[in-house]
């Protein structure tokens, strides 16, 4: 059994279909999506129509919950006022016919692997509700399994959150972020696969696909994307040439 996982690709079109590509060439049984497909990026729409026809397994991410279950109302402290500008516009870009299709996400998806429990998720619930916004990438076992409420009884647990890549053990279980599809520094579609042969062992190997960022940073002007010049300098590749 192969799975490949990706995560955070937030609404950027670009490295989304380049990572599709570079899983296509390897071939695997199935993709998953470890949260936030939508906001930051100009292409929410499109990101979510290639994920859902693509037969992608999402689950929910704090982006795509306020998107579909509603913003946090009053705006909460930590949310500035442009970032309600901006997840305004994403979720005015994704209209309501979507709205459904991103609802049924779960906030979890498990599967038995040959007998290795594999949970994907976004990041740990806290208990009020509502994900962790831990911004540094884990750093110790400990800090993993004291970060919130994880899917329990997985030996491995793939997310996202934290665009950083990472890969940590906690106990028995192994915490997988094979970093932010969307938004890096450097214009690589980043994914990983998991082989899961018919005995339980399995290999597991972070990929990265390198992607034209020209026309992505294009449509932040040419769509007026709110917010874009912090999200240009925080989140995206530079042009080069």
């Amino acid at each position: 059994m192969r799975i490949a996982v990706i995560t955070d690709a937030h609404a950027n079109l670009p490295a989304l279909e380049a990572a599709l590509r570079a899983i296509d060439r390897l071939g695997v049984d199935a993709i998953y999506h470890a949260g936030d497909a939508v906001a930051i990026g100009p292409h929410p729409a499109e990101c979510v129509d290639l994920l859902d026809a693509r037969g992608v397994a999402c689950v929910l991410g704090n982006h795509d919950e306020w998107y579909a279950l509603g913003m946090p109302e009053p705006r909460p402290p930590w949310m500035s006022v442009g970032e309600e500008v901006h997840q305004r516009w994403t979720h005015a870009v994704l209209g309501e016919a979507r709205r459904a299709t991103v609802a049924a996400w779960p906030y979890e998806q498990r599967l038995d692997a040959h007998g290795v429990a594999v949970a994907v998720t976004h990041y740990a619930r806290s208990p009020g509700g509502g994900f962790g916004l831990a911004r540094e990438p884990f750093r110790r076992p400990e800090d993993v399994a004291a970060a919130g409420d994880w899917p329990a009884g997985a030996a491995l647990v793939f997310h996202g959150h934290q665009h950083e890549a990472s890969d940590v053990a906690a106990g028995l279980t192994r915490y997988v972020n094979p970093g932010s599809l969307g938004c890096a520094k450097e214009p690589l579609a980043r994914f990983a696969i998991l082989g899961v042969g018919a005995g339980g062992a399995y290999d597991l190997a972070v990929h990265a696909a390198p992607y034209d960022p020209r026309p992505l940073l294009d449509d932040f002007l040419r769509l007026d994307v709110p917010e874009r010049e912090f999200i240009l300098r925080a989140f995206m590749p530079r042009r080069e040439g």
